[in-house]
């Protein structure tokens, strides 16, 4: 059980934290999403040249470039542009795609599906495996034991974990793919499609999450309420998922809170090595092709979800350890 703090507010103050803690957080999700909003619409007018010139190319003729710099709105002053770009965003419009002609909006709705379903796969891979992996070595090498077997898990995890996904991804094409014929290399024809790319995305932070969680868990098993809980002669099972493993999750979902967002964006690398059709390949051909408005769109929105992410593992935080609600981090 989580233990309670001599320093547990009298009560009535719970209500008033909660409060506060909204307070905070609502506050700290308006002023991030406000500057993310700011970043991405600098993203056209601090680009070095002339983005109409970039679209068409150097052989255009200046009416052509004219044209299309009246079509987008790029002769008009600044502040015009922010609030134009502003209007949009609350009537859920990201512009027009230089490239296509198209909603921006529509082109994200399409590929986000694909982007958001192995994002959220490898998160259930990270969870499933690393807590129970960190655990089980966190209890075999507790005190000193086994010191092998601490010594091999730290040297393996520590170099998983550095590894980039997009060098673990080109790994398990070749092994998987290639030498064993087991698994499609990409694209997204059939299920087993998306297993290699959340393989990609997943192993690396596995190991992060099991090295915190081995650590913490070797913490938390010396604590007063863990001998007392031993001394009932408890099962080991609910010894350790009961007591143990609710004391784990206020530091592990604190890391996986990072990490998750890191996945999002190693998403965007992941999917261009298995050439998946989500948003990361959209955003690279975007690039290429110099459709800043995608490009404007696919960061906003990737950015988003990283702060609702945040904000969300800050509430779960909140719910399952009521001391967190004192923290006045924004």
């Amino acid at each position: 059980m989580i233990p309670v703090s001599i320093d547990t507010p009298p009560r009535g103050r719970p209500a008033t934290g909660r409060r506060a803690f909204a307070l905070r957080r609502g506050l700290g999700f308006v002023l991030s999403f406000a500057f993310l909003v700011l970043v991405t619409f600098l993203i056209v007018p601090l680009l070095p040249g002339d983005p109409a010139r970039a679209v068409l190319g150097t052989r255009a003729t200046p009416e052509a470039v004219a044209a299309l710099r009246d079509r987008f709105g790029l002769d008009e002053p600044l502040p015009a542009r922010l609030a134009d770009y502003v209007g949009g965003l609350f009537h859920l419009d990201l512009g027009v795609s230089y490239r296509y002609g198209t909603s921006v909006s529509e082109t994200i709705a399409t590929k986000l599906p694909y982007t958001v379903t192995l994002t959220a796969l490898a998160i259930v891979v990270v969870l499933m495996a690393g807590l129970p992996l960190g655990m089980t070595v966190g209890v075999l090498t507790r005190g000193g034991r086994r010191p092998r077997l601490g010594l091999a898990f730290g040297a393996i995890a520590g170099f998983m974990a550095s590894v980039p996904g997009y060098v673990t991804g080109t790994l398990l094409i070749v092994i998987m793919s290639i030498w064993l014929d087991l698994l499609p290399p990409g694209g997204a024809m059939e299920p087993s499609s998306a297993i290699l790319p959340v393989l990609s995305l997943a192993l690396g932070p596995v190991f992060a999450v099991a090295r915190v969680v081995r650590q913490e868990t070797q913490n938390v098993i010396t604590q007063d309420f863990m001998r007392t809980a031993r001394g009932r002669r408890l099962k080991a099972v609910r010894l350790y998922t009961v007591h143990a493993l609710p004391n784990l999750l206020t530091s592990t979902l604190t890391l996986c809170g990072l990490i998750i967002s890191g996945m999002i964006g190693a998403a965007v690398v992941i999917e261009s090595v298995f050439n998946y059709p989500g948003i990361g390949q959209e955003i690279v051909q975007a690039i290429i092709y110099k459709d800043y408005p995608v490009v404007q769109g696919i960061v906003l929105v990737l950015g988003l979800i990283a702060i609702l992410v945040n904000l969300l593992i800050d509430t779960v935080l909140a719910l399952l350890d009521p001391r967190t609600l004192g923290d006045r981090h924004v």
